[in-house]
């Protein structure tokens, strides 16, 4: 076995470990116990979670800073590039290492929910959502977008879609990515 065959199993196997489950069920617990199955907070994470598929909330509100901004049709556009490359990186590359499965739903669901095939390992919402809010983060709303991306990202643990530590990661990956972007390739940037 060469060491990139034993690199890849170790990474496969790396979200599976002893502390990473009981970091999983500890979160899991903690939404259990305090959020899942309230109606109210059901609503909230069942719409957060819809808002971030395809990326569809943080591309609506590159497209309402680009008219802040003046530059509407160049900041949409290197929104969608931008998230674009992310998803493919992420949902592509980064997913096909993993072959996490998804929590089990337990029991049936309150609302309609997308149940995506890929692997779980990381979340691509929790990845998009700091990945866009790194990249809106000079906006004088930049702080709620980071709210927003703890809303989304915390929203596909509370309806089971991923596990705690998938979301973690998938932030922290999006979070750095989107810093790296952000000096390559503002998204924010008023008309000359």
């Amino acid at each position: 076995m060469n060491l990139f065959t034993t690199a890849l199993g170790a990474a496969r196997r790396a979200p599976s470990t002893p502390l990473v489950a009981r970091f999983d069920g500890a979160v899991d617990g903690f939404f259990g116990r305090r959020l899942r199955g309230r109606p109210a907070w059901d609503r909230v994470m069942y719409a957060a979670s819809a808002a971030g598929e395809h990326s569809l909330v943080w591309l609506a509100i590159a497209g309402a800073e680009g008219w802040r901004a003046r530059a509407p049709g160049r900041t949409l556009a290197r929104a969608v590039v931008a998230l674009g490359a992310e998803s493919l990186l992420v949902n592509g590359a980064v997913k096909s290492v993993f072959r996490r499965p998804r929590p089990a739903a337990g029991k049936p669901r309150p609302h309609y929910l997308r149940q995506p095939l890929s692997s779980s390992f990381p979340s691509g919402h929790a990845s998009a959502a700091f990945f866009a809010a790194a990249l809106l983060r000079d906006s004088p709303l930049g702080p709620a977008y980071y709210a927003l991306a703890v809303v989304v990202a915390s929203s596909r643990v509370h309806v089971r879609i991923h596990h705690g530590s998938d979301v973690v990661a998938g932030a922290l990956l999006g979070a750095c990515m989107g810093e790296a972007a952000r000096r390559a390739f503002p998204v924010l940037s008023r008309r000359p």
